[in-house]
C-alpha cells in the first residue's frame, strides 16, 4: 500500500520550525505510545539537536503498558526525559509538569549564575497528526488554548502559550515527513490516524491489523467478536462481517464497513491496550 503524502502546509511548517528553533530551549515531542518509533519525526529530532528534549508517550491508556515502560527505558538510554501519559488525566499532566521542570532545572541554574532571574524556559512543542498534542496542551494550561481534533491536520499555523509564569511554549502544527522509507511504519500510521483515511485502502489496512492481531494479542477478536481466529485473515474480516451485521442490500457482505470497524475498535481501544511496536 502506498502511504506517500507531504501537504504544502508541512514543508512551510518545518521551514518556520527551523527559523525558530534559536528562540527555544526546549523541545518536547508528543508521541503516540502505541507506535514510538513510527511516530517520532526525524525532522524535528534533526530540527532539536543540541536543545533540551523530552518526550511525551502520549496516549498511554491505549497502549500495552509492559511495552510502553519498554519504551520508557529506551529512551532515557538514549539522554532523553521522557514520561508517558494520558492527556485527559490530571494525575498524568501533573507528572509531564514534573518532568518538564526536571528537565529546565539545568538551564535555571545557568541562568541564576549569569544573574538572569525569573526568565520563563520557552519550549516548542511537536508532533505528528493526531498524537494529542492539542489534547495535551489544553489540559496543561488548564483552558482551551489550542484547537482539538479527531483527525490530522486541525492545528495551523505558530501560536505561543503561556502554561506557567516559568514555561512558555511555541506550539507547532503536526508534520510528517516526506516519504516512508518503511512500508510498515507507513501502515502504523494509517492505523493510528495519522494519515488521513481518505488516502487509504481500509481494507488491505485491516487485513493486516487482523494479522498483526492474530500473531501477537491472540484472542482478541474473539473476545471482541465472538468468532474463532481460524482460517486466512480474508476470512476471519467475512466472519467479522457477518457477526456485526456489515451487510449491503441484499444480504451482501459490506467488507469495507466492516474493515472501517475493526480499524475504528483498535483506534478507541475497544479491542483491548496494544502497543504495535517495541524498542
Amino acid at each position: 500500500m502506498n502511504y506517500q503524502w507531504y501537504p504544502g502546509h508541512m514543508t512551510r511548517t518545518k521551514r518556520d520550525m527551523q527559523e525558530s528553533i534559536k528562540l527555544i530551549d526546549m523541545v518536547i515531542e508528543v508521541l503516540d505510545a502505541r507506535i514510538p518509533k513510527s511516530s517520532q519525526n526525524p525532522d524535528i529530532k534533526s530540527i532539536s539537536n543540541g536543545k533540551i528534549r523530552v518526550i511525551i508517550l502520549n496516549k498511554k491508556d491505549l497502549s500495552d503498558e509492559r511495552k510502553t515502560r519498554l519504551w520508557e527505558e529506551y529512551f532515557k538510554e538514549e539522554g532523553i526525559f521522557v514520561v508517558s501519559a494520558d492527556s485527559r488525566d490530571k494525575a498524568d499532566i501533573k507528572k509531564v509538569r514534573s518532568k518538564i521542570d526536571e528537565a529546565a532545572l539545568k538551564k535555571r541554574e545557568r541562568d541564576k549564575k549569569r544573574g538572569i532571574m525569573n526568565r520563563p524556559v520557552r519550549a516548542m512543542i511537536a508532533g505528528i497528526p493526531n498524537v494529542g498534542k492539542s489534547t495535551f496542551i489544553n489540559s496543561f494550561a488548564g483552558k482551551a488554548s489550542a484547537k482539538t481534533g479527531n483527525r490530522p491536520g486541525v492545528t495551523r499555523g505558530r501560536q505561543w502559550i503561556r502554561l506557567s509564569k516559568g514555561i512558555e511554549l511555541l506550539d507547532t502544527p503536526g508534520i510528517l515527513w516526506p516519504k516512508f522509507d518503511d512500508e510498515a511504519l507507513g501502515e502504523n500510521l494509517a492505523r493510528t490516524g495519522a494519515i488521513k483515511d481518505d488516502l487509504i485502502n481500509m481494507q488491505e489496512l485491516s487485513l493486516g491489523l487482523i494479522d498483526f492481531l492474530r500473531d501477537n494479542y491472540p484472542g482478541r477478536l474473539k473476545d471482541r467478536y465472538g468468532m474463532e481466529e481460524t482460517g486466512e485473515d480474508y476470512l476471519i474480516l467475512e466472519k467479522i462481517s457477518k457477526a456485526r451485521g456489515c451487510l449491503r442490500s441484499g444480504g451482501q457482505i459490506d467488507l469495507d464497513k466492516a474493515s472501517r470497524l475493526i480499524v475504528d475498535d483498535f483506534r478507541s481501544g475497544r479491542l483491548g491496550r496494544i502497543s504495535l511496536e517495541v524498542p
